[in-house]
This record gives C-alpha cells, sequence and structure tokens, in this order.
C-alpha cells in the first residue's frame, strides 16, 4: 500500500548519508521531498503541514547520536513522528461492560462493512469471546443474507432479522436472544448508503442510544483516500465514532487515510484489513505500520503471523524429519501451504526489513502463481513418489506433467527446489538455526531472508518454539567447546 511513499522517503534518506551532519540546508532539502512524498499519498495537506513542522524542530535541534549516521538520525524522528501521527500505540477494541456487549460497525455502502463485522467475530473468537451477530441493514436484502451467510460459514450464532423490521426493534430483540444463547459480544451491522443522508444518521443515533454500544466503529475503504477522512468527520460530528477500521490496506491505495485520519478526527484506527480471506483483519500497530513505510520491516507482525499459521506440534515434528533426513516431498507442500497461511508474499516481504529495495530487483518480484504450480505438480504425484522423488523416473515425470497442467521442465523444476531446500535445512538443523521448514527459493533466484531461504542470517527462527531452542542448542554448544578447549 504504501510502496511509492516508501521508495520516495527511502531516496531522502540514501542522500543524507553522504552528508557528514545534519545541517539546516539538508534538512531543507529532505523535507521538500518528503512533503512532495506525503502529498502525492494523498495525505491532508495540513497534517503534512504540522507534521514536516514537527520533523524539522526535532532535526534541527537534535544532536547526532555517535552510534548513528545522520542518516539514520534522521530516519529515527520520521519514524518517530509517524508512528505520533498515526496515534502514537495500537488500541485493542473496548470490550467492558455487561454482556452482551455491543459494538457498532458504521459507514457507506461498499466500504467492506458487512465482511468487517465477519472478520471482527473471528478475531474475537480467537481471543475466547462469543460473538453474536446482528444484521441491522434492512434496506438491502443483500445485506441481511451476506452476514447470515458469513455467520454460517464461521459457525457463529446470528440474529434472523427480514426486511420490513424496525432497526432498533432488530437490535431490542437481538439482545435478548444473545443473552439466552450465552454470547458475551453483539456486533452490530448497520445500514449504510451510497452517500451520506439524514435518515440514516437519525436511524444510527437511535441505535446508539438504545445500545450504548462500547465502539462506534467507522469503516473506511482506504482505496477512497481522503474522502474517506471527509466522510469519516461527517459519521464523527453525529455519533462520535470510537474509531476506524480500514480496510483494502493490501490494495494500491496510496495510503493518505491511514496518515490522516488520527491527526483529523482525533480518532484512532483499530483494525485493518489486509486481504480478503476472512482471517485477513489486524490490530492496527501505527509503530509497525511506520516501520514497514520507511523499509524497516515489521517482524512483530510477522512473528504473529507466523505463529498463528504454524503449528508447535507439527514444527517439532518436521524438526524430527530433518534430523533423520526424512523431509519428503510431501513435507515440503505442506510447508508451502503453511507459508501461504501467512498471507501473501508481497505482504510477508514488506515486513522483512530491506526488502522494500529489493522488491525493485529484477527477478526479485514474487509471483504467487509460483507456489500454487508447485502445489499442483506435488499433488499430482502418487503417495509414493511424495515420500521417495528418485521413483520420478522420464515417464513418471511426463505423467505428473500433464496431470497439473505443467511441463517436465516445471516439474523438474518443482523437485530441484525440493532437493535444494531438504539440503539447506537439513544444514541449518544441524546448525542449531531454528528457522521455517520448507521455504522455496523465489522465482528469479532470491530467497527471503528470515523464512528459512538462507538470505539475512539463515532463518529468523519463526516456527513455533524454534527461537528459544536455538538459543538453548547454542548456548549448550559454546559450553561444549569451551569444555574442549580446557
Amino acid at each position: 500500500m504504501f510502496e511509492s511513499l516508501s521508495e520516495r522517503l527511502n531516496g531522502v534518506i540514501k542522500d543524507l548519508k553522504g552528508h557528514g551532519k545534519l545541517s539546516e540546508k539538508n534538512i531543507q532539502d529532505a523535507l521538500k521531498e518528503v512533503r512532495m512524498s506525503l502529498l502525492e499519498a494523498d495525505v491532508n495537506f495540513r497534517v503534512v503541514k504540522d507534521f514536516l513542522k514537527q520533523v524539522q524542530d526535532r532535526a534541527l535541534g537534535a544532536e547526532v547520536m555517535k552510534s548513528l549516521t545522520p542518516g539514520q538520525q534522521f530516519v529515527k524522528i520520521v519514524h518517530e513522528e509517524l508512528t505520533e501521527l498515526m496515534g502514537g500505540k495500537g488500541q485493542e477494541l473496548n470490550l467492558v461492560g455487561k454482556a452482551p456487549v455491543p459494538i457498532m460497525f458504521v459507514g457507506l455502502q461498499g466500504s467492506g462493512k458487512t465482511t468487517s463485522v465477519g472478520k471482527t467475530a473471528v478475531i474475537l473468537k480467537k481471543k475466547g469471546r462469543r460473538p453474536f451477530l446482528v444484521p441491522a441493514d434492512v434496506y438491502r436484502p443483500a445485506a441481511i443474507d451476506q452476514l447470515k451467510t458469513l455467520a454460517k460459514a464461521l459457525h457463529m450464532p446470528v440474529f434472523e432479522s427480514a426486511v420490513g423490521m424496525d432497526p432498533v426493534n432488530i437490535c431490542k430483540l437481538a439482545r435478548e436472544e444473545a443473552e439466552r444463547q450465552g454470547c458475551d459480544t453483539m456486533i452490530i451491522d448497520t445500514a449504510g448508503r451510497l452517500s451520506i443522508d439524514e435518515a440514516m444518521m437519525d436511524e444510527l443515533v437511535k441505535i446508539k442510544a438504545e445500545m450504548k454500544p462500547s465502539e462506534i466503529l467507522f469503516v473506511a475503504d482506504a482505496m477512497t483516500g481522503q474522502e474517506a477522512v471527509n466522510v469519516a468527520a461527517t459519521f464523527n460530528e453525529r455519533v462520535d465514532i470510537t474509531g476506524v477500521v480500514l480496510t483494502k490496506m493490501d490494495s494500491d491505495a496510496r495510503g493518505g487515510a491511514a496518515l490522516s485520519i488520527k491527526a483529523v478526527l482525533g480518532k484512532p484506527i483499530k483494525l485493518v484489513g489486509v486481504g480478503e480471506k476472512m482471517d485477513a483483519m489486524e490490530t492496527f500497530h501505527p509503530d509497525r505500520m511506520a516501520g514497514r513505510i520507511l523499509d524497516m520491516g515489521d517482524i512483530l507482525t510477522l512473528i504473529e503471523r507466523a505463529e498463528a499459521a504454524l503449528d508447535e506440534e507439527q514444527a517439532k515434528k518436521m524438526e524430527e524429519k530433518l534430523r533423520k533426513n526424512q523431509f519428503t516431498l510431501e513435507d515440503f507442500r505442506d510447508q508451502l501451504k503453511q507459508v501461504r497461511g501467512m498471507g501473501g508474499l508481497d505482504q510477508l516481504m514488506s515486513m522483512i526489513p530491506g526488502m522494500n529495495k529489493m522488491k525493485g530487483m529484477a527477478g526479485m518480484q514474487p509471483d504467487e502463481s509460483e507456489l500454487v504450480r508447485i502445489q499442483a505438480v506435488i499433488d499430482s504425484m502418487t503417495p509414493a513418489e511424495r515420500k521417495d522423488h528418485l521413483l520420478l523416473n522420464g515417464s513418471r515425470r511426463a505423467r505428473v506433467a500433464k496431470g497439473s497442467g505443467t511441463s517436465i521442465q516445471d516439474v523438474n523444476g518443482v523437485i530441484k527446489k525440493y532437493v535444494q531446500a531438504k539440503k539447506l535445512m537439513s544444514q541449518m538443523t544441524k546448525m542449531g538455526a531454528g528457522g521455517m521448514p520448507g521455504m522455496p527459493k523465489l522465482p528469479g533466484g532470491g530467497k527471503m531472508p528470515g523464512l528459512g531461504g538462507g538470505g539475512g542470517g539463515g532463518g529468523a527462527g519463526l516456527s513455533a518454539g524454534s527461537a528459544k531452542s536455538a538459543r538453548q542448542r547454542a548456548k549448550k554448544q559454546r559450553a561444549k567447546a569451551k569444555k574442549k578447549r580446557r
């Protein structure tokens, strides 16, 4: 989402590296570029003006720390100010109150409101809550059907509202039903319009007065930029929203809404949608987002996704298989599935420090279809072939290629990647490096640092429990070496 802004800001920082110290002139030159970068990203011009003043005042008055270069000092200041601009720190949903605690979702049609209700329910369920979904948009039949369908797919209770019912009455009856079913949270999907109108606002005011929600979340489409901020301001005037949910943060939106909302409204971004799947929503962390914008990475989010996608028992079994040299094509495929479950490769790469620079290099752009092709090839093999790749002679490879809709060259490529991954992961296990088994070489020859690809220090140990076990193994090895020297 912030790719263009990130490139511009990193260009500014690169220019500063050639200077011995921060001076008024080079700071002014850098700030001109930062100003253009932010305006091109569709950030509110008043927000840009205030932000630049804060950075300039701090940069001019700051002594460059001995451990930092002028460029690094500037990055530090910009990172801290960007973090503050977007809210300072992440805020969890306020769920304090008598059960079932009501949460209202408001916004215009097409912003992703109904889908966000379902995604939020998934987040709350993972945290041990028992959400109850309430379709209160009686003007768009598809909205009621959509939420009921989502509830069924997610195995969550939903109120049986229907077109023609009064939205306020729906909320009253839903509260009684939620209490009967032992649910502790109500998530209300309110009506939206293509544009703001008085009738819609009056209805929201009545629902708020009746339900007294702990949260009123405005759902904004990140693709709409400054318009999302303007619409949010109108909703805030009438119903006093408590926070914002930004959808489509995985898109190529310029990012102006994310950088402007907190400064303009004084309301935090609480949740962000990062994909189409129902588990693709996260708590918004301003400091982590600032890190991504400045190509400093977001290792904490990467670790959280890895912990959610990887099973600790499977990780232990995989480590044991690697030690016994029993890593099969089937294991390779399963590991790829887990990596894909962490999100798109573009998203994962944006969380690794320095990878934004690498994405611009020839052949480094990750190709999601490559992982799909690898999986299709392995799925077309027999169980025996997946356990022993040496069975795959010429005729068998031709059969696999035909069955997977690929070429023999593709099949050969998959086997080559598997052999490379097996060898690499076996070496890493012997060295006690941990990591994520089975991460293949990316198309074009690149590897993903920190994901078991061999680059960036040989793996960041993201699989469950691997960081701790790696430290323990390293400690034992040092003690053993010390004993030998004696």
